[in-house]
């Protein structure tokens, strides 16, 4: 229970970082929106230009919060090397951390910017959403290897016995029909899997995940009455039906379990790739960003 807890709580903190970032990123669009939409040649007849231009009051101070967001981004790959950092929270906690600071950086650069992206800063601003946004992908990527099938939490072996265990007792109950359980665990062979493209096959397991609640949402349908469709939202909300949310749940599990199983080898292979490609780019933007910093401080903040 304290082991929940402690994982809740966690969460909580995480819905908390992303509600705080992005409350400040929506106050300060709001506010510089007439300012942010003009051209280079009406912002300093602005009002608000000395106090949102990248080196105005609050575009000074956006610009110092993107830096120490860099810098604490940075302290997930460190962890890895730094013994006492290791004592502090578990590493997908940490994880999650630095993706909430690289989603929310490339805003906070913005604004500090004032949205003008040219030259040095411009190029350190791209890399860093690119890196943002390939970050996005090898955090799904991290799901599909680490979650129910990675050597520290389940092995391989394991993972197919709890997917034959899942399968025989959804094979038992008698609430949803196995004809209509077909369409959630409808999936390639590994041997396909194997033979598409890496990005094709991507773009597939993508869309099994998205395509997977609207499964879900359809068995529950064929369980309710009208009212009760149209309460759950179509079947995309819990139905009160405590029995049929249990099967629900063990039937998604097992189709996500089952569908991670097939496409193991290729999500190793690309976060392999992943891997390749995201380092770089990251290393790239701390030289950048360093240089444009140390540009701006010579120049006096001008």
């Amino acid at each position: 229970m304290a082991g929940l807890n402690k994982e809740k709580r966690h969460r909580l903190f995480v819905v908390l970082a992303y509600l705080v970032v992005f409350a400040l990123i929506a106050a300060v669009t709001i506010y510089g929106f007439d300012y942010y939409t003009l051209d280079s040649a009406q912002r300093p007849f602005s009002a608000k230009h000395e106090v949102l231009k990248p080196s105005g009051s609050i575009g000074i101070k956006l610009g110092m919060l993107g830096f120490g967001m860099f810098c604490l981004i940075f302290l997930y790959p460190l962890r890895k090397k730094i013994t006492w950092l290791q004592q502090w929270g578990t590493a997908r906690h940490w994880l999650d951390y630095h993706i909430v600071l690289g989603i929310s950086a490339p805003f906070i650069i913005a604004l500090h910017s004032s949205f003008k992206f040219r030259g040095l800063a411009g190029m350190a601003f791209w890399i860093m959403l690119s890196v943002s946004l390939s970050g996005i992908v090898g955090r799904y990527l991290y799901a599909q290897i680490h979650r129910g099938v990675s050597a520290t939490e389940i092995s391989l072996k394991e993972a197919r016995e709890a997917q034959t265990q899942m399968t025989e007792q959804l094979a038992q109950q008698k609430v949803i029909s196995p004809g209509h359980l077909k369409a959630l665990f409808k999936l390639p062979t590994e041997e396909d899997v194997t033979a598409w493209p890496t990005v094709f096959a991507l773009i597939y397991m993508v869309i099994l995940d998205i395509a997977r609640p609207f499964h879900v949402a359809r068995l529950r349908c064929r369980t309710m009455s009208g009212g009760q469709v149209i309460t759950s939202l179509g079947g995309l909300l819990p139905s009160k039906n405590v029995r049929l949310e249990q099967v629900i749940a063990l039937a998604r599990e097992q189709a996500s379990l089952s569908k991670r199983l097939v496409f193991l080898s290729r999500s190793q292979q690309v976060f392999h790739l992943w891997h390749v490609v995201h380092k770089p780019f990251s290393y790239s933007f701390a030289v950048l960003a360093i240089v444009h910093i140390v540009v701006v401080m010579m120049l006096g903040f001008m």
